[in-house]
């Protein structure tokens, strides 16, 4: 097959639909490409989970898609990114979550719930018609109605001063004043502060004077039992299990993380609606013991779903992105093979970490790099130097999102991250190294927050070091940005680790590295 030429339209095309596809949105479902068998499954089956991936891992494009498995079958579904709340501090941030899901539920009934089949406006943003006829119109109209009553009080909660002072007069007979001050003296278990104040007589009547705090926490938890109401309602219209997606957990203050979940896990237990929470492992706080618990305990309130494909699993993270960049590809009519030597797709694969949307994001670069330095002795199709260019270029963008996504850690990761690349580059000039695992350090944890950040990549879970006799390490690489492109080390010594004979080279004592010890 011959070389297609970089300047020609349909590689064009091409980059424009690698810049959509590395962002996952509502029409992007039809890309939809499984991270691995069985993942869409166990999204649409009736039992909660936490969906872990790093950043662009598909874990945005697997909820979407279930969501819209669950639109074509007219299925209740809601979607709240929670990425529009950070920095939000509780109980707000539940208020606002809150109203963005019952926001989304009426969504649902005012359009995929009751959209005929021939309404394309509604159906084309998940590429597909419905599969079965609109529901009842009426009775969606009706609940839809009884939300924009919910969404008005929970709005003026949101504006609305927390711990303030309130005080509410009211007339009364004589004798049930008399009744409200005795009660009044003994307040019930959990009730807020509530104290009644001197009387005036008049007549028959007295007027009395209450006197209490406002706490929102707690007009959430008295409407639960309601809200599980009007739950039940939309799922007897549909007559079928629904969905409740809340994406991105990690953008939410950590210590708020449980807070949240516990809510929504209380809120939709046995009401038929499944809540589905995607977000970064080790960015995220979704069970706090205590007395009682509080949020999800996995194994037991929700099952998990690992979308990491590391490079541990080098073939399989080579033939998953493998299959994504050929079906992009196929829309303007091209292969993977007109445009990329092998050794190129080999580096895609390293430099991305097996991260899909970094995958995309430095195929695109790469080809922009090839078409500027035009043709050369390596001839004009995108090669390893060009992909090593475009990585280093890529650099900026995950320290941008290390900055958005660690937050107050920021510093700390930063300052690991910085003694990592010491020991690789400048101590030891080799592109692995080794830590021994499960350490109970603060430095080992801040290893596993720059995997999932993507300046690291897990190679191997499990290696002996000859002289260490029963210990056991992990070995990681250094992100090939921080060695390629303009920051090219010609004496560093790589470790192809993927390849056959090559774990005899992670072995070595020199390559342990002992992170920060604080705990």
């Amino acid at each position: 097959m011959a070389d297609v030429d970089l300047h020609a339209d349909r590689i064009y095309q091409l980059q424009d639909a690698l810049t959509e596809a590395a962002r996952a949105t509502e029409v992007g479902v039809q890309r939809f490409v499984e991270p691995a068998s069985g993942t869409l499954r166990m999204a649409l089956s009736r039992r909660p989970h936490l969906i872990f991936g790093r950043r662009g891992s598909g874990k945005t494009s697997l909820l979407r898609k279930a969501i819209a498995e669950h639109n074509l079958d007219r299925r209740p579904s809601a979607f709240v990114d929670l990425e529009p709340f950070k920095g939000h501090t509780y109980p707000d941030v539940l208020i606002s979550v809150l109203i963005e899901f019952f926001r989304s539920l009426k969504l649902w009934l005012d359009e995929a719930a009751v959209a005929r089949k021939n309404q394309t406006k509604v159906w084309r943003r998940w590429i597909s018609t419905p599969r079965k006829g609109p529901l009842a119109r009426g009775t969606a109209q009706a609940i839809s109605a009884e939300i924009d009553g919910v969404l008005a009080d929970l709005e003026l909660l949101l504006y609305a001063q927390d711990d303030a002072e309130i005080e509410r007069r009211s007339q009364m007979s004589v004798k049930e004043a008399v009744e409200a001050k005795a009660s009044a003296s003994v307040p019930a278990p959990g009730s807020p502060g509530i104290s009644a104040s001197a009387s005036v007589e008049q007549g028959q009547t007295e007027e009395m004077l209450e006197k209490l705090r406002r706490s929102k926490a707690n007009y959430l938890h008295r409407k639960i039992l309601e809200y599980q109401r009007l739950l039940k309602r939309v799922v007897d219209l549909a007559e079928a299990d629904g969905l409740l997606i809340l994406d991105d957990l990690y953008y939410i203050r950590r210590s708020d993380q449980p807070l949240v979940v516990d809510y929504f896990h209380r809120l939709t237990k046995n009401q038929g609606l499944w809540l589905k929470i995607g977000t970064i492992r080790h960015r995220s706080n979704w069970y706090m013991r205590g007395d009682p618990a509080v949020g999800a305990k996995l194994g037991d309130d929700a099952d998990e779903i690992n979308l990491d494909i590391t490079l541990e699993k080098y073939r399989t993270a080579k033939t998953f992105l493998n299959k994504i960049l050929t079906e992009i590809a196929a829309g303007p009519g091209l292969q993977p093979s007109e445009f990329l030597t092998d050794g190129a797709v080999d580096r895609l694969v390293l430099a991305s970490g097996g991260v899909a949307r970094d995958f995309l994001s430095i195929s695109n670069k790469a080809i922009s790099v090839a078409r500027e330095r035009g043709e050369t002795f390596r001839g004009t199709k995108v090669n390893t130097e060009d992909v090593n260019q475009a990585c280093g270029e890529h650099e900026g963008t995950k320290r941008e999102e290390l900055s958005n996504d660690a937050g107050s850690d920021q510093a700390r990761l930063i300052e690991e991250f910085e003694r990592v690349r010491t020991f690789c580059l400048d101590e030891k000039k080799v592109n692995c190294f080794l830590v021994e695992k499960d350490l109970a350090t603060e430095g080992y944890r801040q290893i596993q927050e720059l995997v999932d950040l993507r300046l690291l990549h897990l190679v191997q879970s499990r290696v002996t070091v000859r002289d260490r006799r029963g210990k056991i390490y992990e070995a990681y690489l250094l992100d090939l940005s921080q060695y390629t492109g303009e920051r090219k080390k010609r004496d560093m010594s790589m470790i192809d680790f993927w390849k056959t004979g090559a774990e005899d080279e992670l072995r070595r004592t020199a390559l342990i590295y002992e992170p920060s010890s604080s705990q």
